[in-house]
């Protein structure tokens, strides 16, 4: 599970590392969090597809999705992104899908977020009614609140293999498993350039604290950072057996 992949150096960074890293470590699935990827804000087609074919399998995002338009013809499935399940049924895309043999769920939270639909409920549903349900479940959270994110891995304990936060690009040193056999890490952390605020020029953001005033954001350039979590499951029954964060540096 990669966090959120920030412009053209997270996607350099991608490149670079996800070959190795799956050959080095065997990995089965890679998941990545996508919805910044283009620019700093969004995704395109043309992003995405230069992610798959540097060995992420599915693509997850939040609430970034559709700030780029040309993104929208393609959630119908003919790329394996996914949008929050919790948003509008009218919208487009879907918030989950089976690669591997792993249920793939992308949820966003609402603390200090918008008023999407339960997350706690929609994932009930979701359990409750996916036909064909894989032993194998993962949890994309897209959130703001780190007890939010927690609250979602202790209740979901035992029912997937684990709950993974993105959103804040601040990556936490809380993996663990949790009692009934789920993975939990509260935020991901970012694939971005380091010396940044969240992965933009630092000025921009400081003269919005100063005048909050709109200030247009970049993405900050210079040595990367690639953060995520891999994470062992046990393919009879679920659960996750393992879990250690897998963090490197770009010059």
């Amino acid at each position: 599970m990669i966090g959120d992949i920030v412009g053209k150096p997270g996607r350099r960074a991608i490149q670079t590392l996800v070959p190795s890293l799956r050959n080095e470590y065997k990995i089965d699935l890679v998941i990545a969090n996508a919805e910044n990827s283009a620019g700093g804000f969004g995704l395109t087609p043309d992003t995405s597809k230069e992610l798959l074919e540097s060995g992420v399998d599915v693509l997850t995002t939040g609430n970034h999705v559709w700030d780029k338009k040309e993104i929208i013809p393609y959630m119908d499935g003919r790329l394996p992104i996914l949008r929050p399940i919790n948003f509008a049924p009218e919208v487009p895309g879907s918030g989950y899908l089976v690669s591997h043999d792993v249920l793939v769920v992308n949820l966003i939270g609402r603390v200090f977020m918008k008023t999407w639909e339960c997350p706690f409920r929609t994932m009930d549903k979701l359990l409750n009614t996916v036909p064909d349900k894989p032993s194998m479940i993962v949890v994309d959270f897209h959130g703001e609140a780190t007890s939010e994110k927690g609250a979602m891995g202790w209740y979901l304990d035992g029912r997937v293999s684990g709950v993974f936060g993105t959103h804040t690009h601040v990556g936490t040193i809380d993996t663990m498993i949790l009692p009934k056999g789920t993975a939990y890490v509260t935020d991901l952390g970012m694939v971005g350039p380091r010396l940044s605020i969240i992965g933009d020029e630092p000025q921009g953001v400081i003269q919005r604290f100063l005048t909050q005033m709109h200030q247009r954001l970049s993405v900050a350039k210079g040595p990367a950072r690639f953060s995520s979590v891999m994470v062992d499951i046990d393919e009879s029954s679920g659960k996750a057996t393992s879990i250690c964060r897998v963090d490197r540096e770009l010059d």
